[in-house]
């Protein structure tokens, strides 16, 4: 059974920093792309960062760049999103996403609150 677990939401002032971290099981963890996604209330679902299966170019939200980090250990089976300097406009849920070919997995997502 696939299971993406997220954890290390929660409230922060602006300027602050947190670590999400997605676990995953289920399958082939270090054979997908993984991905970060957000929705704010009353907004779509917005892709944040990708970071593909082994090297190659990672991808960020011109909203994020220079800001957040995501990365992978594959021997962890777990992708993580650091984010500093948090703004207010960061709230959100977030999303762990993991592709390969036609299959795609979603976690249940973990509430950011960027707030003084």
């Amino acid at each position: 059974q696939v299971h993406l677990v997220e954890s290390g939401g929660g409230l922060v002032q602006p300027g602050g920093s947190l670590r999400l971290s997605c676990a995953a099981s289920g399958f082939t963890f270090s054979a997908y792309v993984m991905s970060w996604y957000r929705q704010a209330p009353g907004k779509e679902r917005e892709l944040v960062a990708t970071i593909p299966r082994f090297g190659g170019t990672i991808t960020y939200a011109d909203s994020v760049k220079g800001r957040f980090t995501i990365s992978r250990d594959n021997a962890k089976n777990t992708v993580y999103l650091q984010m500093n300097s948090l703004k207010p406009e960061d709230t959100a849920v977030y999303y762990c996403n993991a592709v390969w070919l036609a299959h795609t997995y979603w976690g249940q997502g973990t509430q950011v609150t960027v707030s003084s």
